[in-house]
């Protein structure tokens, strides 16, 4: 029954491949679990709704992306969204949350109607092949410098200036004015930092040795040793259900969202979700092997539809927009090639409203070496862009570097396609632009120029 849901034998793979896949897919993702409640509790909004709603949205639409696209690609509330969430509904901020959830609301429903009048899929063929590779490679330097920084084995210092050393908020995104930052190699003395070169060292050594599901293998072993250096805490492992009173269940405010000034909120949710979107989806269907194939186009589609449901769906239940997750590259790099990865992320994800202690002891440092070496992975694409070509080369180049320097998947994808169409039209190949990337274009500059 399940290779004819998920055609296992026609995708090479093999029930226990798509376990472990899934399990590491899980594994990786699950700080969310810990992650969202806290970033929200700043909104005035209980710890307690937030982790079950993102238990319940994360796994049921994991578990439709799955069944419905049968792609190895599991969703969860976006961190990045989910931050620019945090930070408008801030109780200092003036704007309520469950206004706020109203814009993430309509924001979805903005998505499905993209979707369904086909715009969404027009982006992709629009995007230049450099730029969707280069947009892969970004993610993968993206994901290496999130498990970098997730075990402190980069550390960001940052000098502020005397004079101006304030932070201005505008629009919920942070500007530093006049500040210095520099890079520096982590304190191996640190346990994080130790932890995460231990499991990074164990990792590449099961890698090397083709040891199936080597990743997965890693994060435990991490946790593992975890135990004696103090990251990894078992002595309150408590199995509960967690409390159902007072949840966020449809408590989202459309009418007050539809206000003249959250316009641009709304209209920030929608850019940043579909570039961050389809950033990701391409990424990682790209490296299961996807791209390309005679229904791929009708995959994406099909995918793009579930996200946007998601996304209002997540408003509904209480926490902020339902992305692809890039650390579903994980497992893909583990051998996960259809929907059943993508499922069992989900039935894991259901299933920690009761085992939530087991799942959320793993400490940040077993799970950061997974992120770093599914970066090395992804990098591989970078042979497919045409380097010497230079108006093919910068656009991709900021596309890859601006992702991780900026810490903002959107960002690296709006230089690529700005300059890209600039330097098509000052170098007369005008014809190699589809005219999706002027309207692309038009909307970048507007929303760089007037909306942040």
């Amino acid at each position: 029954m399940l290779n004819k849901i998920f055609k296992l034998r026609d995708n090479a793979t093999t029930l226990t491949t798509e376990i472990l896949a899934g399990l590491t897919t899980f594994v990786t993702m699950a700080y969310v679990l810990a992650v969202l409640p806290a970033m929200l509790a700043g909104t005035g909004m209980a710890k307690e709704p937030v982790f079950f709603a993102t238990c319940i949205g994360a796994g049921l639409i994991s578990i439709v992306m799955g069944l419905f696209v049968n792609i190895p690609v599991a969703l969860a509330p976006g961190m990045g969204l989910g931050a620019f969430f945090a930070t408008i509904a801030a109780q200092s901020g003036g704007i309520h949350w469950d206004v706020a959830l109203g814009a993430v609301f309509i924001s979805g429903i903005i998505f499905i109607i993209l979707t369904v009048t086909r715009v969404r899929i027009i982006l992709v063929e629009a995007i230049p092949h450099s730029l969707k590779q280069a947009t892969t490679v970004g993610i993968g330097l993206f994901l290496t410098l999130i498990g970098c920084k997730m075990s402190h084995l980069v550390v960001v210092n940052t000098h502020l200036g005397p004079a101006l050393s304030t932070i201005v908020q505008n629009h919920g995104i942070a500007h530093l004015s006049f500040f210095e930052w520099d890079l520096s190699l982590g304190n191996f003395t640190h346990p994080d930092t130790l932890l995460a070169t231990i499991g990074l060292a164990v990792t590449a050594v099961l890698i090397a040795l083709q040891v199936r599901g080597a990743i997965l293998f890693g994060i435990v072993i991490a946790t593992l040793i975890g135990i004696p250096l103090g990251l990894t805490d078992i002595n309150h492992i408590a199995f509960s259900f967690p409390s159902i009173e007072h949840l966020n269940i449809n408590a989202l405010n459309i009418k007050q969202a539809l206000n003249a000034g959250l316009i641009s909120i709304i209209f920030t949710f929608v850019f940043v979700g579909l570039m961050d979107t389809f950033a990701t989806l391409i990424a990682t269907i790209t490296k299961a092997g996807l791209m390309g194939k005679p229904d791929s186009k009708r995959m994406i589609r099909r995918a793009m539809l579930v996200d946007a449901t998601g996304s209002s769906f997540a408003a509904f239940l209480g926490i902020p927009t339902i992305s692809y997750y890039i650390e579903s590259m994980a497992g893909i790099g583990a051998g996960g090639k259809t929907g059943l990865t993508a499922v069992i992320a989900g039935l894991l994800f259901l299933i920690a409203l009761v085992l939530s202690p087991i799942f959320l002891i793993v400490p940040t440092a077993a799970t950061a070496p997974a992120l770093i070496i599914i970066g090395t992975f992804i990098i591989s694409s970078i042979h497919e862009i045409e380097l010497n070509d230079f108006t093919e080369a910068l656009p991709a180049f900021l596309t890859m570097v601006l992702m991780p320097f900026t810490y903002n998947i959107a960002n690296g994808i709006s230089a690529g396609i700005v300059f890209y169409v600039l330097l098509k039209l000052i170098t007369k190949k005008h014809k190699q632009i589809h005219w999706m990337m002027y309207v692309l274009s038009a909307l970048i500059l507007a929303r760089y120029m007037f909306l942040t």
